[in-house]
């Protein structure tokens, strides 16, 4: 059987990305914001990737802050001035975790659910569960399988394992002990192509028997302990 993450990095064509002001704004949008994110909490980041969003929270002034990824390539790639908030850890390895040692405010996934079955995804949130603080939030972003913008990005990638929507989001979060308090669209493009993305979205809805919940892409979903509601 092939092992498509044999040739991943290929695939990715990883590169040391650089962080500017248009991805200032869409972090601040996307995560900043909704999480109600200060510089004095500790995040999380698993499946970090080349380190975009590490640089991102050392912009913000975060000073607690941690990049996870599986592939050891990667420690190639990260930008100098966060390398060393990265660490080579496969997080469903108990020992390898345990080396964290750490709580955390927000854990962060990016990219990362749709690459595990339901299963394994309901035990990936029950490992992180106890590496939450109370009132801690997981933060997600997936590819909309329930709107056919989010196809592309869905099966883009042969590494996906599941397409999840917001309402499938929920039952995963509710299977894994979480509750999704909140989903919400990525919004991409200039400011005329999201007048215009919304206004066509807006016409499909009134004339769809069953339009989607969220229209955009990607989107992403906040996910809490039910028992500190």
């Amino acid at each position: 059987m092939i092992d498509f993450y044999d040739s991943y990095n290929q695939y990715k064509t990883y590169s040391t990305p650089s962080l500017h002001a248009k991805i200032i704004r869409q972090f601040d949008r996307e995560f900043w914001q909704p999480t109600n994110c200060t510089a004095d909490f500790s995040v999380l980041e698993i499946g970090c990737g080349t380190g975009l969003f590490l640089s991102y929270l050392r912009h913000k002034g975060v000073q607690n802050f941690t990049g996870l990824d599986s592939d050891a390539e990667l420690k190639n790639f990260i930008p100098a001035e966060v390398l060393a908030h990265f660490k080579n850890v496969n997080i469903l390895d108990d020992g390898e975790r345990a080396a964290l040692n750490q709580k955390f405010d927000v854990i962060v996934m990016f990219d990362v659910l749709e690459h595990f079955e339901p299963n394994d995804a309901v035990n990936l949130l029950q490992i992180l569960a106890p590496m939450l603080n109370i009132n801690g939030s997981i933060i997600v972003r997936l590819p909309n399988a329930a709107s056919p913008w989010g196809l592309s990005y869905q099966y883009g990638d042969l590494t996906h394992r599941a397409a999840y929507s917001p309402l499938s989001l929920r039952q995963l979060a509710l299977a894994g002990g979480f509750e999704c308090t909140r989903c919400y669209e990525q919004i991409t493009g200039s400011p005329k192509r999201r007048i215009l993305d919304k206004l066509f979205h807006k016409f499909l809805s009134a004339i769809l028997m069953s339009p989607p919940e969220i229209w955009s892409a990607n989107f992403f979903g906040i996910l809490k302990h039910r028992d500190n509601d």
